[in-house]
C-alpha cells in the first residue's frame, strides 16, 4: 500500500519504519524543519541537546528494543538520578527511603504514609477501579492533607494549572507506578537512561531506515487537508517549499494533536469528532540556559513553592556531565501552562525577567552573568489533561473515515506521554493498517 504519515515525531517515524519493513511504500510529511518532535535537538558548544529534557526508564522496553534494533545500543547509558524537592526556601534530596525519612516539611507519620503510598501504587495493577476518582481526592484520603499540600498538590498544579483538581487518579497511578518500577536494590535508587549525543539520533536513524526501504521523509511539508473520495481517505493537500500539491495514498496515519486532526479532517463528525473536541492540552514551555557554573547538585528539582513561576529545574549536566557540552552547565526551566496564559506566549526575554529572581533562591551565589546562552522552546500540545473517566473520551486509532487513522498522546492512557508510549502506539496503529 501507499501510506502517508502526517507528523515526523517519534510516533510518526516509528509507524512509517514499521510499515516500510512490511513492504509498504511510506511517505512521512513533517510540518517543521526538523524531525523528532519533542526529542529534536539543537546545537551546543559540544554535543546536540534535546529542546525538551529527556530520559528513559528501565521499564521502557519498547523504546530500548528500538534503540538496540537501530544499532544505537552502545550509546545508551544508565545513570543514577538525583531528584530533589524545593520547599520553604530549601532544597531537599528526594531519592532514597532515607531521604524521605529526613524530609522535615512533613511530620514523621506523614513521611511513613507517603512511603507506603508509593509502595502500594508500585504494586497495584487494577487502575480501572479508580477511573471515577480524582487524584486529589484519593491522595488526601490515603496519604493525608499535609502530604497533598506540600508534595503532590503543588506538582499537580504545576503540571495542570487550573485543571489540577480534575485530574483522574489513573494518571497519578501511572506516574508513580512507572517511576518506582525503575528503582532497584536495597537503597531504591533510580536508574535513568540517556542516549549519548542526544535522542535526536533515533529520529535520524529511523529516517535513514525508511529511505533505505524505499520510503520518503520530508520536512517543511504541512498537510492542509485530508482528501476524500467516495467517503474514503485518498490523499492529502500539502504546502511545501515546492508549492501546494496533492499526494495520493491508500491509507493515511495522522500523528497530530486532536485539535489539528479536526482542522485537517473537518469531515470527521459525530461522537468521534466530539471526543477530539473534548481533548484539552497544557502547553509545554522550556527555557534552556547554558550556564558557566553549576546551579545545584540536583538533576531533577521539583518546585513546591507557588511563588516560583516554573514547575521544575532540570539540570541536565548533573545527569550527563558538562564535558559533553563544552564545559557549560545545562539547565531546563520547565513549565506547563494553559495556552492562553501570559507566560505561555511570553518572549525569551520576558521569561528570563520572570524566572531569574528565583534562581538565586535555589543558589544564593547565582548571578545573571552566569548565563552564556538562553533558548526558548514551546509545544502547544505538550501535555493532555487527563480527567476522571478518561477512557470514555479516548478516540479510537481507526477513525470513522475509511483509510484514516489517528495516533496521538491522548491515546496512551492510563500511562503518560513519553518515548516508550510513542513507540508502543506506533506498533499498534501499524498493526491495524
Amino acid at each position: 500500500m501507499r501510506v502517508g504519515v502526517i507528523g515526523g515525531g517519534l510516533a510518526g517515524l516509528c509507524v512509517a519504519y514499521s510499515l516500510a519493513q512490511r513492504g509498504h511504500q511510506v511517505t512521512v510529511l513533517e510540518r517543521s524543519g526538523e524531525l523528532g518532535g519533542q526529542m529534536s535537538t539543537f546545537n551546543t558548544p559540544g554535543e546536540p541537546l534535546e529542546r525538551f529534557y529527556h530520559h528513559i526508564f528501565k521499564s521502557d522496553t519498547d523504546f530500548i528494543n528500538l534503540v538496540q534494533e537501530l544499532g544505537l545500543g552502545p550509546r545508551l547509558h544508565w545513570l543514577d538520578s538525583r531528584v530533589g524537592f524545593f520547599h520553604g526556601g530549601r532544597i531537599y534530596p528526594f531519592v532514597t527511603p532515607g531521604d524521605l525519612l529526613r524530609f522535615s516539611p512533613i511530620g514523621f507519620t506523614d513521611r511513613v504514609r507517603l512511603g507506603l503510598l508509593g509502595m502500594y501504587l508500585r504494586r497495584a495493577t487494577d487502575w480501572r477501579r479508580w477511573e471515577g476518582i480524582t487524584a486529589r481526592e484519593w491522595i488526601i484520603r490515603h496519604a493525608g492533607r499535609r502530604n497533598f499540600d506540600v508534595v503532590w498538590g503543588p506538582l499537580l498544579r504545576g503540571k495542570f494549572g487550573a485543571s489540577a483538581d480534575e485530574i483522574g487518579m489513573p494518571w497519578f497511578w501511572g506516574k508513580i507506578h512507572l517511576r518506582f518500577a525503575s528503582r532497584r536494590g536495597l537503597g531504591q535508587r533510580e536508574s535513568l537512561g540517556y542516549l549519548r549525543g542526544g535522542f535526536g539520533q533515533v529520529a535520524e536513524a529511523l529516517a535513514q531506515r525508511i529511505r533505505q526501504a524505499g520510503g520518503e521523509v520530508h520536512t517543511g511539508h504541512e498537510v492542509r487537508h485530508v482528501i476524500l473520495a467516495d467517503g474514503r481517505a485518498s490523499g492529502v493537500e500539502v504546502a511545501s517549499p515546492q508549492g501546494q500539491r496533492r499526494l495520493d495514498f491508500d491509507a493515511i496515519i495522522a500523528t497530530v494533536p486532536s485539535f489539528v486532526m479536526l482542522d485537517i479532517a473537518p469531515e470527521l463528525s459525530g461522537e468521534y469528532a466530539q471526543r477530539l473536541r473534548q481533548a484539552r492540552y497544557q502547553a509545554a514551555v522550556c527555557l534552556v540556559l547554558l550556564l558557566r557554573h553549576r546551579l545545584t547538585p540536583i538533576y531533577w528539582l521539583n518546585i513546591s513553592d507557588p511563588t516560583v513561576p516554573f514547575v521544575a529545574a532540570i539540570e541536565h549536566t548533573n545527569f550527563v556531565g558538562p564535558e559533553h557540552y563544552g564545559g557549560r552547565h545545562v539547565l531546563y526551566l520547565s513549565n506547563y501552562l494553559a495556552p492562553t496564559e501570559a507566560l505561555a506566549v511570553a518572549s525569551r526575554e520576558e521569561l528570563l525577567e520572570a524566572y531569574l529572581p528565583h534562581l538565586s533562591h535555589l543558589n544564593a551565589q547565582f548571578r545573571p552573568d552566569w548565563i552564556e546562552s538562553a533558548y526558548l522552546f514551546r509545544d502547544p500540545s505538550g501535555q493532555p489533561i487527563i480527567t476522571t473517566s478518561y477512557s470514555a473520551l479516548i478516540p479510537d486509532l481507526r477513525t470513522p473515515i475509511a483509510g484514516l487513522y489517528l495516533a496521538n498522546t491522548t491515546q496512551v492512557y492510563p500511562e503518560d506521554r513519553g518515548l516508550n508510549q510513542s513507540v508502543r502506539l506506533a506498533h499498534q496503529v501499524a498493526a491495524l493498517v
